[in-house]
């Protein structure tokens, strides 16, 4: 399962997202915003990044206006690594070497054809699983700064 969420800022791109998924047979569970009024994105960034963690869905695609605010909301939560991809080689190479389990897109900075298949990138890639890969995920994982 998908975890969607989005500020004001995706909340067209999130719909037109939603619309891949179910087009494709894929599930999600979208935890907001639920419409085009202002919000904050931080509520809704930290909720897929818990629902991502703990479990509940396997990965997230977030959006706001940048794509920023928003994965660094996620990327608050231990076990999280989302990625802003303005493109497709950005989605394959985080899923490839980072195993990055959410993607972030700015809904003012790429239009939907080019979001659609960043989202279709991210979602098929794999993790190449190298050790080298690994390490580092394992590196950005440790609580030890030196």
């Amino acid at each position: 399962m998908i975890a969607l969420g989005s500020d004001q800022g995706g909340y067209e791109l999130k719909q037109e997202i939603i619309k891949y998924l179910e087009d494709n047979g894929l599930q999600y569970k979208d935890y907001g915003s639920y419409g085009p009024e202002s919000v904050d994105y931080p509520e809704y960034g930290k909720a897929v990044a818990h629902a991502v963690k703990d479990g509940v869905c396997s990965k997230g695609i977030l959006i706001c206006g940048t794509g920023i605010g928003i994965s660094i909301a996620a990327n608050k939560i231990k076990g999280i690594r989302a990625a802003l991809c303005t493109d497709c080689f950005m989605a394959e190479a985080t899923r490839l070497h980072n195993n990055a389990n959410i993607l972030a897109l700015g809904g003012r900075v790429v239009g939907t054809g080019l979001a659609l298949k960043i989202v279709d990138t991210f979602l098929n890639t794999p993790f190449s699983g190298e050790e080298r890969h690994q390490r580092r995920i394992d590196l950005l994982e440790s609580e030890k700064d030196n």
